[in-house]
């Protein structure tokens, strides 16, 4: 059963493929989408850095605001959790140089094979 999650897994993140990011523009707005959650991301130029606002909510429920001030080389990561047996889908905001980028979501599974970290499918059976 383990090797065939494995496949099932591999599989998967083979037709998915890498996670791509999107550069943004200040003040443009970029989508996301996580499981039941949608929202948007943008930034403004501050003094201190790039204030970005990354914006979630569930249907017309009220939303829930993550803002973060990054200077070159930093980067924020907005995480969604699941169902308990389900990994949580997560998405990084990196500041490169003067380069805003949003990844795409991605689960734990996905970013585990992306980085060659073993994935833990259960007790080993």
């Amino acid at each position: 059963m383990t090797r065939l999650s494995i496949a099932l897994v591999l599989a998967g993140f083979a037709a998915i493929g890498p996670a791509a990011a999107a550069e943004l523009a200040p003040q443009s707005g970029y989508s996301v989408h996580l499981s039941k959650m949608d929202g948007t991301v943008y930034y403004t130029v501050e003094e201190g850095g790039y204030q970005v606002v990354a914006t979630l909510a569930v249907g017309e429920g009220l939303p829930i605001r993550f803002v973060s001030t990054l200077v070159p080389g930093q980067r924020m990561i907005v995480s969604v959790p699941q169902s308990v047996d389900q990994p949580p889908i997560d998405f990084e905001i990196k500041r490169d140089g003067d380069v805003l980028r949003v990844g795409e979501p991605t689960s734990a599974v996905t970013a585990n094979l992306a980085s060659g970290t073993p994935v833990q499918t259960g007790s080993g059976n």
